[in-house]
């Protein structure tokens, strides 16, 4: 058995196909390796619908709710990054939870279960008449949401080639990518569907597109075999787990820190610029004045540039990792992130020149796609699980309550127009700069190809 400190945190990852040479080409990887990698890409790629589909219509949804007369009213503010806060703590819980299940339960059933989850609490929105109902909707789809990330990185690891971790990073990433921008597509069909039959407030109708992840679930259990790795480790070590404790203990204590605090603060400045620029977007003195589907396809316009360049960006950031290592990757895209935030918002900007920015900090998301494939075999081999979820999901609530406090930091600072968006989105650039010095700090794998052994 290995101790917690026992062994280097840079430990190389077992395959499932112990003694047999590692798949050079496409050719050569087996139909469970095609299965496995396909469920946890569809599993991402519903990722991205159910968990965007709110942001996309928080304005208008909250205000519906609310029955408010203007987007620039506090309370439509303060109530939609409550939601989103909850939304990110359940995100957090449901990959500690449903990463223990995993570990217990086996990775095809686990997947199962947060992908049934996500679907039926965000189909659940649909019937929201209070921000509450929808804060928890929000929060219990996101225990499921959060779970698959978990549960879909293992699959992976245990079933892919080791070499290939930076490509399955990002071709992992761009299934939340793609889920993203079909999230952008339902949001513009149905308001350009309640603009032609002249309804209004069709924005609820959004989330009963995210009832269809379901229905994956019919495939995986049939088809998605569970991997051998799990059999073998859950056999193994029976009474012998090591706890949540012993990631701060011995020499695996300093990599839970720097680990922790740069998921922390990367996900904090992340999501307030996911969340935010929406609203700063909505509230522009050019838009304010237009229709709500004029404003809807906007957001989702807004967010094809975004995910789309994040697709270029998965690559560009797996193509850095796979020469440069993943501290240094890491670093320049906090670098780079920071740079084209602080610039983008550090003064009032019209529309016309936002476009830019928007698709210069979407070649920077790559760094998230990174995270997949490098925390885990940061840890042992019987903490590697437990350790990537812990610290990736504990920086989700870090996340969580940065979207409330940078949404109101204005305020706080003597700002009293309610659409200073621009401000949260500024203030919220510079968590870059310790992110990009903690990822300094970090171990290079020593099991990639071309790294030192």
């Amino acid at each position: 058995m290995h101790s917690p400190g026992s062994k280097s945190p840079a430990s190389p990852t077992p395959n499932v196909l112990a003694g047999q040479p590692e798949a050079e080409g496409l050719s050569a990887i087996s139909a469970q390796q095609c299965k496995s990698g396909l469920a946890a890409w569809l599993g991402w790629l519903f990722d991205g619908l159910d968990m965007h589909l709110y942001t996309l219509v928080a304005t208008p949804f909250v205000m519906q709710l609310l029955h408010a007369q203007s987007s620039s009213d506090l309370d439509v503010r303060k109530y939609s990054g409550i939601i989103q806060a909850a939304f990110l703590v359940g995100w957090a819980l449901g990959g500690g939870f449903f990463g223990r299940v995993g570990d217990l339960m086996g990775r095809t059933r686990t997947l199962n279960l947060t992908i049934l989850t996500y679907a039926l609490f965000t189909g659940l929105s649909f019937f929201s008449q209070t921000w509450w109902q929808l804060c928890i909707f929000r929060f219990l789809a996101a225990l499921g949401i959060g779970g698959e990330w978990a549960v879909g990185a293992s699959m992976l690891s245990e079933t892919w080639p080791k070499r290939w971790r930076p490509w399955m990073a990002a071709v992992l990433q761009t299934g939340v990518n793609i889920g993203v921008l079909l999230a952008t597509g339902v949001v513009s069909g149905v308001a350009w569907i309640g603009q032609s039959a002249g309804a209004e407030h069709t924005e609820r109708f959004v989330f009963l597109a995210g009832i269809l992840p379901a229905l994956l679930t019919l495939w995986i259990r049939k088809q998605v075999p569970e991997t051998a790795e799990w059999r073998k480790a859950r056999m193994e070590s029976v009474g012998r787990q090591p706890g949540v404790a012993d990631l701060f203990r011995g020499s695996v204590r300093s990599i839970t820190l720097r680990t922790l605090l740069t998921c922390a603060v990367t996900l904090t400045a992340h999501w307030a610029f996911l969340f935010w620029y929406l609203f700063h977007l909505r509230d522009l003195p050019e838009v304010r004045s237009w229709g709500a589907a004029e404003k809807s396809f906007l957001a989702s316009k807004a967010m094809f540039v975004v995910m789309g360049f994040s697709i270029f960006g998965n690559f560009l950031a797996a193509f850095m990792a796979r020469f440069i290592g993943y501290p240094r990757a890491i670093a320049i895209l906090c670098a780079a992130y920071f740079g084209i935030m602080f610039t983008a918002y550090s003064v009032p900007r019209p529309l016309d020149q936002l476009w830019f920015f928007l698709a210069a900090i979407g070649s920077c998301q790559g760094i998230f796609a990174l995270f997949t494939m490098y925390l885990p075999p940061l840890f042992p081999t019987l903490l590697r699980t437990t350790g990537a979820g812990f610290c990736y999901n504990i920086g989700r609530i870090a996340a969580a309550a940065g979207t409330v406090v940078f949404g109101v930091l204005p305020l706080m600072t003597g700002k009293t127009a309610i659409s200073d968006y621009r401000s949260a989105l500024y203030y919220a650039s510079f968590l870059f700069i310790p992110a990009c010095l903690i990822a300094l700090t970090m171990p290079e794998l020593k099991d990639e190809p071309g790294k030192p052994a």
